[in-house]
């Protein structure tokens, strides 16, 4: 029991203030008057998560001592660890639904990170991450298992060996047909983590909270037109309709008409012999295939739980509608130039990538990024908006936005 006075105790708290404060003070102190040196390792550090040699160090800091931040970003993204750990650490999570940075390489990550190094190369806007047809791979001099859509070998080699994702991923196209491509939503990774069982709705969830970031909660509307929604959904939860009318109707009624967009794909494997999935493969029904329980090109997966509401929507193919670009959700800044709606993954992809909160969306993933935070007041509300509008003028270049995150919190 501790032998303290209250009186010693609001001392001892008052102590602990004191010096709290005092530390801050010390850190903002240091913060303005960090020099260019100072600046450009923190620069350095933030985007490759190493110290810079020092030539790098002097040539970064006579950049910023002449008001050009953004050229030392620049050349802290020559580092290979900006690809090798910067970037393969911010978009690992998006491969899977625990959202998990501690999962092997894939064809998902690798892609991304091969995207964002050939931007200027390869002309690559970023927003065809959701619809391009892009593949990156390892070198064939590698000696790598070959790519395939039925397993991991060949990231899993790449990342044993320790290849470089700067000097060693080449660009493919993919193995889909080239209509079926829709950027990483049709790599093996993403199947496995978002086809994979289920309805394929996670697909559209974890793509509208990875790059959208919103989660279905906060785009939830209740005053859309529900005849899209699937026969799997009751009307009638535990016997309540008002639960379905308040709640469930908010997501399904905009979700069940974009996600039809997948109704092709699956992930196939055998849940007996290989319960996780590590050794399924995603299928595209192309044209002239059936599956055997729908009779269409429509997985059968779309018309499971048939009778928990008979009356309700039969998928007949991959037409889809956004019933999102009317209503409170038409904040997140549809794309006039297109029409809303279109048969399959791609144009949907489209749709999505080419909204307003696609963009506020990767500029908000790089800042905390590189900022090691989330904006936190109008100063950095303000910088998010700039970059933003930077973003969109650079042709959607990616690496543009590191460098202006970088610059603009090189003080801290």
């Amino acid at each position: 029991m501790s032998s303290l006075t209250p009186i010693d105790n609001k001392r001892r708290q008052v102590k602990r203030c004191v010096i709290s404060l005092l530390s801050l003070a010390i850190t903002l102190s240091t913060a303005a008057e960090a020099g260019p040196r100072e600046q450009a390792k923190r620069i350095h550090d933030r985007i490759a998560g190493v110290p810079p040699s020092e030539a790098v160090l002097n040539d970064m800091a006579s950049d910023i001592t002449s008001g050009d931040p953004i050229a030392a970003a620049y050349t802290a993204m020559e580092n290979k660890n900006f690809y090798d750990v910067t970037l393969k650490n911010m978009v690992a999570p998006w491969t899977n639904e625990a959202q998990s940075l501690f999962v092997p390489l894939n064809d998902y990550t690798a892609t991304v990170v091969g995207m964002i190094r050939d931007e200027d190369v390869l002309g690559i806007d970023f927003r065809e991450v959701l619809y391009g047809n892009h593949l990156y791979v390892g070198k064939s001099s590698l000696g790598a298992p070959a790519y395939s859509l039925a397993n991991n070998a060949h990231y899993e080699f790449l990342e044993t060996q320790r290849v470089s994702l700067k000097d060693d991923l080449v660009h493919t196209t993919q193995s889909l047909p080239a209509e079926a491509t829709a950027g990483v939503m049709t790599t093996r990774a993403a199947a496995k983590a978002f086809f994979s069982g289920g309805t394929n709705r996670a697909m559209f969830r974890f793509t509208l909270m990875n790059h959208l970031c919103n989660d279905l909660e906060q785009v939830k509307d209740i005053t859309r037109a529900p005849d899209r929604i699937r026969q799997d959904v009751s009307r009638s939860p535990g016997g309540d309709s008002r639960i379905f009318l308040n709640n469930c109707v908010g997501c399904h009624s905009g979700m069940d008409p974009m996600a039809q967009a997948f109704a092709y794909y699956e992930y196939e494997y055998d849940m007996d012999a290989d319960p996780d999935g590590e050794n399924g493969a995603l299928v595209y029904n192309t044209e002239g295939m059936t599956d055997p329980d729908t009779g269409t090109r429509v997985q059968g997966k779309y018309h499971i739980n048939s009778t928990t509401f008979q009356y309700g929507y039969v998928t007949p193919d991959d037409h889809w509608d956004n019933y999102w670009r009317e209503g409170q959700n038409s904040l997140l800044g549809w794309d006039k130039g297109l029409t809303g709606s279109g048969q399959g993954a791609k144009s949907m992809g489209m749709e999505l990538a080419h909204s307003e909160a696609f963009a506020q969306c990767q500029v908000k993933n790089v800042f905390r990024t590189v900022c090691l935070r989330s904006p936190i007041d109008s100063a950095d509300r303000d910088q998010i908006g700039a970059m933003v509008s930077s973003f969109k003028a650079s042709g959607y270049k990616m690496k543009r936005v590191f460098a202006e995150s970088a610059a603009y919190c090189m003080g801290e």
